[in-house]
């Protein structure tokens, strides 16, 4: 089965990670596009899912933003705070598909700034 560069890039990364992984830590997935961006802590053991937060959501897309670096910051803010509530501070950050920066550095900066260690 040939894979295009996105999906081999993706493997490579979320490979990397799922080797190193343990039960101590989650994987927090990234997802960017041109307007939004989303997020999901993942647990892998158990194939699930425990939080996600996005641009799209009522109480950030109510907020009026500037720019598209201000959008980050606040979707970082929302899901350390929901992390820290549920007593998740050690992450492994998936970043996809995407090079470590512009938003997706400011987006890990944020959330290192709000307790998360990875």
């Amino acid at each position: 089965m040939k894979l295009n560069t996105d999906k081999r890039k993706i493997y490579r990364v979320r490979n990397k990670l799922k080797k190193i992984s343990s039960t101590d830590r989650y994987r927090l997935s990234i997802k960017r596009s041109l307007k939004n961006i989303s997020a999901q802590i993942i647990d892998d053991k158990n194939n699930k899912t425990l939080m996600s937060t996005s641009s799209t959501q009522k109480d950030i897309k109510s907020m009026k933003l500037k720019n598209k670096s201000e959008l980050s910051i606040k979707v970082a803010e929302k899901l350390a705070k929901e992390a820290k509530d549920k007593k998740i501070i050690k992450i492994y950050f998936d970043r996809g598909v995407y090079k470590y920066h512009g938003r997706i550095k400011l987006f890990a900066e944020t959330l290192r700034k709000n307790g998360m260690d990875f």
